[in-house]
């Protein structure tokens, strides 16, 4: 077998919701002899997922770090969260990693979970190995599911072991396709070695042949080998396996059942042998190599209770310690993390994964450095399709409510707050409903401060079909100096997406040029809250003539007489409710656009067409015109609709005419929210 990769080494597991990476974790850790007991996700006692917002759900709400040692070599396990609502917080983490292994259940039917997942690793060149988990309760042939998972790699995947059936099917050990070995599994403790079964031994042989051949593909003089029947040593398929997984031409597969401790240590030993190194992984990072620069890059940013700000790094080349500046913060503390417990450090080395305390104004995805700062990759934010409007519980809350999302938003910056004036509310935007109430969650265990959510108002306007002529006086006399205005205008619409138009039509100096500004003022001051309640746009107001008083007029008569004669003659104009268009498009797997099409249609939405999405086998993109209302919960449906995988971008495109009783309910709904 080669030898191995010297250094702090970082495995990324990740996979889909339930495939069981937590557990993974703790089997990997109990099995190294990081820890003496296996944590439980049910029992809520893992390493993995300290947080409460995490235990209460039995699933990864953020990133979870470990670190391990296994025959003397030291590494770092990133546990990344499986839903997709959390994904780029698994992409940041893989860009970090020397490789990942893939954690799914052996079930055809959610193969296509995995899609997106694996589109990442082969754009990415991210080194990858696949564990097929639950082995132990299968129900499929292995041929058939490796078949199924094919389909969404681009990569050849390689099967490692065959499973070593019981008289009922059950898997109780594996063949070992290298070594052509068998082990049976004993829970907590190393496989025993056993006889290969004689009925195996076709199926072994012929599984094994098909391995070599996939390695062949890549390496002319081992295909020359097999065209001459000549088989490879044993050492010289690990050598093809090790440079192959380093190169990301091939996806080794390994089967087992974390729960049950099968197949760990073979996965264990897989890692200890084939991993590539930190300095191989940092130049298919761009990273020139032999740089004495310390470079670190900021993986994930925690806001614990007692340390404060984490920024969590890799660090890449040099050495960081305790006090030196980087980018020129200083580093207030090193600390190594495995789950909640912290152990202090003097210095991290070159490919180690490390905690720097108090880096204030450092962001997620920022490169650090003691000199100037290289370029680094990173993933780009996703675009945020679901919002909630947040008010504090208690009124007194709300300044310290902006503060602590601001910090929910330094730990996932996938996390928007907007503060929209016009609608007077403040919507925090993400990647979904369980997204949003898992930082609702926080907002509440880490900070105090309970919310509550509601859907976001639609951002209506309204405009007028016809136009008018309106005059105005305003006149009061109270003692002293009275108030005296009076004008003529003429309202009329224009053409969509125009806006607002004032025009000053007057002549002869029937009202002052000083008072001409007022009259603006208290027109579009008017048209912020239009006859239904909403603004109004795409409106002409000109200013035809008026009188003034010498004595009693003033700008604010002006602006007060301007505001009256809007207020008389827009519900003459017929005004009509405008609401927001947007362009969608929407991908999702080709087997299930014909779904997402009836999920358009009912929700009111025009279908523009379809086509394959580009880079993307096997996709569509779906575009269509929504109206913004159908939006709030549109990603929702369609992950329902999609196993999860669907997704979907919009942007504005038009305001469109809404009448009937739609229309009826969105001005009542106004009314009510102004009467409050």
């Amino acid at each position: 077998m080669n030898d191995r990769q010297a250094g702090p080494r970082c495995a990324a597991l990740v996979g889909p919701y339930l495939a069981g990476k937590t557990t993974l974790l703790e089997a990997l850790l109990f099995a190294s002899g990081t820890t003496h007991r296996r944590g439980s996700v049910k029992d809520g006692n893992s390493v993995g997922d300290p947080s409460a917002e995490a235990r209460a759900r039995q699933m990864s709400t953020e990133l979870n770090v470990a670190a391990a040692g296994f025959l003397g070599d030291s590494w770092t396990i990133l546990d990344c969260p499986g839903s997709v609502e959390l994904g780029w917080e698994a992409q940041s983490a893989l860009a970090a990693a020397d490789v990942a292994v893939v954690v799914c259940e052996p079930e055809t039917e959610r193969v296509l979970t995995l899609s997106p997942l694996f589109k990442f690793l082969d754009d990415h060149a991210i080194p990858h190995m696949l564990f097929i988990n639950k082995m132990d309760a299968a129900n499929v042939r292995v041929s058939e599911l490796l078949a199924a998972l094919q389909s969404v790699s681009q990569r050849p995947l390689v099967l490692r072991q065959v499973p070593l059936p019981d008289p009922e099917g059950k898997a109780i050990g594996y063949v070992d396709l290298v070594s052509e070995r068998a082990y049976k599994y004993k829970p907590g403790q190393a496989s025993d070695l056993i006889k290969l079964p004689d009925d195996l031994l076709e199926e072994e042989k012929v599984t094994r042949a098909g391995l070599v051949e996939k390695l062949a593909d890549f390496d002319d003089k081992l295909l020359e080998q097999l065209l001459e029947d000549v088989q490879p040593s044993r050492d010289e398929i690990y050598r093809h396996l090790t440079q192959n997984l380093s190169a990301d031409r091939i996806v080794p597969v390994f089967l087992g059942s974390a729960l049950h401790d099968h197949g760990v240590r073979r996965l264990w030993k897989a890692l200890r042998h084939e991993t590539p190194g930190a300095a191989q992984t940092a130049a298919r990072l761009g990273l020139a190599p032999g740089g004495k620069d310390a470079v670190a890059q900021v993986i994930k940013t925690y806001h614990a209770p007692h340390s404060g700000k984490l920024s969590l790094v890799r660090v890449w080349s040099g050495q960081i310690s305790d006090g030196m500046s980087l980018g020129g913060v200083r580093v207030a503390g090193i600390l190594r993390l495995t789950g909640a417990h912290q152990e202090k450090l003097a210095a991290a080395q070159a490919g180690e994964v490390v905690a720097l305390a108090r880096m204030e104004g450092v962001a997620t995805g920022a490169v650090l450095a003691s000199g100037p700062p290289p370029q680094m990759p990173r993933p780009p934010l996703p675009k945020p399709v679901y919002g909630l409007a947040l008010t504090a519980e208690k009124r007194s809350d709300d300044v310290k409510l902006t503060s602590a999302i601001a910090r929910l938003i330094e730990e996932d910056p996938t996390l928007q707050l907007e503060q929209n004036a016009e609608l007077q509310e403040m919507v925090l935007w993400g990647q979904g409903d369980i997204h949003l109430q898992i930082a609702m969650d926080r907002l509440r265990h880490k900070y105090g401060l309970p919310v509550t959510a509601r859907k976001p108002q639609v951002p209506y306007k309204e405009t007028i079909r016809k136009g008018t002529a309106q005059h105005a006086r305003f006149k009061r006399q109270s003692g002293g100096h009275g108030q005296f205005a009076d004008i003529q205008i003429e309202v009329k619409p224009l053409p969509r997406g125009t806006g607002h138009v004032f025009t000053d039509a007057v002549v002869g100096g029937a009202i002052p040029r000083n008072y001409i500004p007022a009259v603006e003022e208290g027109v579009m001051e008017y048209l912020r809250h239009g006859p239904l309640g909403f603004p109004v746009v795409d409106v002409s107001v000109t200013l035809v003539t008026g009188q003034f008083h010498a004595v009693d007029s003033s700008d604010q008569a002006f602006k007060t007489c301007a505001r009256m004669a809007m207020s008389e003659a827009m519900p003459k104009c017929e005004p009509v409710l405008l609401e927001p268009i947007h362009y969608v498009e929407i991908s999702v797997p080709n087997a299930f656009t014909s779904r997402v099409q009836r999920v358009i249609s009912g929700r009111r939405g025009q279908i523009l067409g379809y086509d394959a999405k580009p880079g993307w086998e096997g996709w569509d993109m779906v575009t269509a015109q929504l109206p913004r209302s159908e939006l709030h919960d549109l990603i929702v449906e369609l992950r329902s609709a999609t196993l999860g995988v669907g997704s979907y971008s919009d942007r504005f495109d038009h305001l469109q005419e809404l009448t009937g009783k739609l229309a009826e309910r969105a001005i009542a709904g106004r009314g009510e929210q102004a009467a409050q």
